[in-house]
């Protein structure tokens, strides 16, 4: 495969039984809708216990049966969050740290107003307060992303990842990865390489990955793709640059 060219999501999991929570961003093959997709597997009883429930500004994780829920630090967050021009996507609590620097900026701004203000540098400032989840032996990442609707028909987006730099979770190391939108193509961060004890975090740049016209295709493609056994929900938003109407899909393993 050159490289240039962009697989489909199912050939980048497929035989994988476990990438663990997943995000991709990208602008649909008719350069007409901004695409987002976050996804949650598990292993564990806590972690499977979970559902996706649609909330006016995004998304929030719930226990599907409250009284198995055990620890719910790190399984129970707001995945996505709007804040006016911007769409936060994260795999924990670190959505609200990234929306709270927006918020901020915004009140600062309002007293001083600019006929555009571009805040997605909020992004980089929020995560810089974060590091890595507390889970040793794994220390698993924080992935996150934010889309920025500051052009017209247009969006830039943002991806980061927040990874311990050793087996002993002493240090994190900080990535942060830059994109234009490009029609047809989008970009796969996703916490674990692959299932193991401890389980290996992502290495290397998000993959590149095809994003076709129509979200029921996608999200077909994308929940068909993961590991029977271990996924749990999906989300998944279109977009349209033109008017700013937002199309969304969730499947939830427990019904």
């Amino acid at each position: 495969m050159g490289i240039y060219d962009i697989p489909k999501f199912d050939e980048l999991v497929k035989g994988n039984s476990y990438v663990g929570r997943g995000i991709i961003v990208g602008k649909s093959a008719d350069a007409k809708k901004a695409v987002t997709a976050y996804f949650i597997m598990g292993r564990s009883t806590n972690s499977r216990n979970r559902v996706f429930i649609e909330t006016p500004d995004g998304i929030i994780i719930k226990p599907f049966d409250p009284s198995k829920l055990e620890d719910p630090s790190l399984v129970i967050y707001s995945p996505v969050r709007e804040f006016k021009n911007y769409m936060i996507v994260t795999n924990g609590d670190q959505t609200d740290t990234v929306y709270k620097v927006l918020e901020k900026w915004e009140s600062t701004f309002a007293l001083n107003p600019i006929q555009v203000v571009d805040m997605s540098y909020a992004f980089e400032v929020g995560l810089s307060a974060r590091e890595f989840e507390p889970d040793g032996p794994n220390w698993t990442p924080r992935i996150s992303a934010m889309l920025s609707f500051l052009k017209a028909n247009d969006f830039t987006y943002k991806m980061s990842i927040l990874k311990s730099a050793d087996a002993e979770g002493s240090t994190c190391n900080r990535y942060t990865f830059n994109y234009n939108a490009v029609a047809g193509l989008g970009h796969f961060i996703h916490t674990y390489n692959h299932d193991g004890n401890p389980i290996p975090t992502f290495t290397g740049e998000p993959e590149r990955v095809a994003v076709p016209d129509d979200i029921d295709e996608y999200t077909e493609t994308i929940w068909n793709g993961l590991d029977e056994n271990n996924k749990v929900s999906l989300y998944v938003a279109y977009v349209d640059l033109a008017t700013g109407r937002k199309e969304t899909r969730i499947i939830n393993k427990n019904k």
